[in-house]
């Protein structure tokens, strides 16, 4: 008995194994369009499970792609003879389709969505039955007729799809729409979905019936997520401060979290639109009690007022963060001030030896390993700064330690081999910068990577690493905020190693420097002559990118911007500024989608 039980499982495994293979083989035979062969497969799966409607309407598609439409016909009017299924009822009318008969077809159409009558819930199997055909006018009916007949069901997410398939946008939106009042929680993907159709441009007409629907929305129904997802569209149309006023007031219908406002706030700063910023993150002070939120917004106030400084402003923004810590202490709770503090004392005050105390004592507070990590970074950058090279490198490799296989840890890692590099230990930098190739941070990858090249294509050419170690010091006192003393090293560079593999990359830096000090007109000709001399060179995108976002952010020259956009599109496919540049392109030439 135990034997014949064996037996019986080995059996039905092979069985269950041929089936699987054949249902494999006819599937493929389908998909490379060898029907006859297809057919035959289909139909060995069907005689072995004849109520199996996988296989049932695969092999009624197949028959119909052979043009067999009387053994489709017979084989759907058999199944039909049991019950009338309405996707086999659509079937029908679809092979008196394919012959040309319509009027036999649309009455199977009509057949299959008066079965709606008898169970109303039945709309997503008939209508998806119908979208597989492009039958889509029946699709919208038999969704509209569906909650027509039960106002408890919602097929508006269905709707909404279908007139996407039509190219009627005004209808995907108010069906979408439709769907996030009976489901709010639908809100985010409904962003998703609307990205596909709207651009940054406030005139498209897609961005117009947006916005033209929910302001009608607002108006006869104010609820929190209208107002929320017209904020979203003013910022893809970078309309700042009108999402601002969105954000305001649903900030004051529900008064719950300040946290919108304060992302929206660093959307505007990373935009550059620092007057913006600093309105919005005054708000969020003048109506937050929170100490965390209060200590935040004054942190980002304070960056914002350090970056448009100068340096008469610089003991006023140093009298702010000492009423801060006055008020609120050195403790746990404002670290992240504390490090910013350490940071303004070093690289804008040039008190590098007061900053890396302050700091030090900031390690004495009961940190978390990842708070400690955090201190460690910025104290090790001070020390590079000072060109305290070696204690610089403890602390980065204590962090790769002590927060092992985190993005920080990885940062440090990189911070080890440029600290490496500055010191013109060209070797053990390169060791570092290869194991970082495969960040999990794509921003660290791109970096090392940049490094690397720098490196290899520079430290063979010249035994003595010359130009390259003038180079890597420039880089340093750029690093220090020395700019000026930057750029004549590189000036040197330029002169006494022109010609060689490090020229491009000494006018790229330069230039960077140039923009830094406002200088544009000078950075404009570095850019071009690494474009005149260097285009087959690795950074010949970076400077048509650099260039071209000079033009069109600063000089306000967009057509000689859409130009440098325009040879990256053509030019340098494989280029990590590609995307950025066709859609800045399209923007500048007036396209009316993303």
């Amino acid at each position: 008995m135990k034997q014949f039980v064996c037996l019986l499982f080995l059996l039905l495994g092979c069985l269950s194994f041929s089936q699987s293979d054949e249902e494999q083989l006819a599937a493929d035979y389908y998909k490379r369009g060898e029907f006859e062969k297809a057919l035959i497969s289909y139909q060995k799966l069907y005689e072995t499970q004849p109520n199996n409607y996988y296989y049932i309407f695969h092999l009624i598609k197949t028959y119909q792609e052979l043009e067999q439409f009387d053994a489709a016909e017979s084989l759907i009017k058999s199944k039909m003879a049991v019950y009338r299924n309405p996707s086999l009822v659509i079937e029908l009318g679809y092979n008196y389709q394919l012959q040309g008969d319509m009027d036999k077809a649309n009455e199977c159409y009509e057949e299959a969505i008066s079965k709606l009558e008898e169970r109303a819930d039945y709309a997503p199997l008939i209508g998806r039955q119908f979208e597989q055909h492009s039958l889509l006018d029946y699709a919208i009916k038999t969704y509209e007729k569906g909650m027509a007949l039960d106002p408890n069901l919602n097929y508006n997410r269905e709707l909404a799809n279908v007139y996407g398939e039509q190219g009627n946008i005004e209808m995907l939106f108010t069906n979408y729409i439709a769907y996030i009042e009976f489901r709010p929680e639908f809100l985010n993907s409904a962003k998703r979905e609307f990205s596909d159709f709207i651009s940054e441009n406030k005139d498209n007409e897609n961005n117009l019936l947006l916005r033209r629907l929910l302001l009608k929305k607002i108006q006869i129904q104010p609820d929190t997520y209208w107002y929320e997802m017209l904020s979203w569209l003013f910022i893809q149309e970078k309309a700042y401060d009108r999402a601002f006023t969105q954000e305001k007031a649903l900030y004051m219908r529900q008064r719950e979290s300040l946290n919108r406002i304060i992302e929206l706030a660093l959307t505007t700063l990373s935009d550059r639109e620092s007057d913006l910023a600093t309105e919005i993150f005054n708000y969020v002070l003048e109506n937050t009690q929170n100490i965390a939120t209060i200590l935040t917004a004054n942190q980002y106030l304070l960056d914002i007022e350090t970056t448009d400084a100068s340096p008469k402003d610089l003991p006023k923004i140093e009298d702010k963060y000492n009423q801060l810590f006055s008020t609120y202490g050195l403790s746990e709770q404002t670290l992240g001030l504390q490090i910013a503090y350490g940071n303004f004392l070093a690289f804008h005050l040039n008190r590098s030896e007061e900053a890396s105390n302050f700091l030090k004592e900031s390690l004495k507070l009961n940190l978390s390993p990842f708070q400690q990590a955090t201190v460690k970074m910025k104290l090790a950058d001070i020390l590079v700064f000072q060109e305290k090279f070696n204690e610089g490198l403890i602390y980065y490799t204590q962090i790769q330690s002590n927060v092992k296989n985190s993005v920080l840890a990885q940062e440090a890692r990189f911070k080890v081999a440029k600290t490496s590099y500055y010191k013109g230990d060209f070797e053990w930098a390169e060791s570092q910068l290869k194991i970082l190739k495969s960040s999990t941070s794509q921003l660290i990858a791109n970096d090392a990577l940049d490094l690397k090249l720098l490196i290899s294509d520079n430290k063979y050419e010249d035994s003595l690493h010359v130009g390259l170690k003038l180079y890597a010091k420039a880089d340093l006192m750029a690093f220090q905020n020395k700019p000026d003393e930057a750029i004549s090293l590189l000036d040197k560079v330029l002169t006494e190693h022109k010609g060689e593999s490090i020229e491009d990359q000494a006018l790229f830096k330069q230039a960077e420097l140039f923009v830094q000090k406002k200088q544009y007109e000078k950075a404009v000709s570095n850019y071009e002559s690494i474009i005149a001399h260097y285009s087959d060179g690795i950074l010949a995108d970076d400077a048509y990118y650099h260039l071209a976002e000079l033009y069109n952010n600063i000089l306000s020259e967009p057509e000689k911007a859409k130009a440098l956009y325009e040879k990256i599109i053509f030019n340098h496919q494989d280029s990590i500024y590609f995307v950025e540049a066709r859609k800045k392109f399209r923007m500048l030439r007036g396209d009316s989608i993303n």
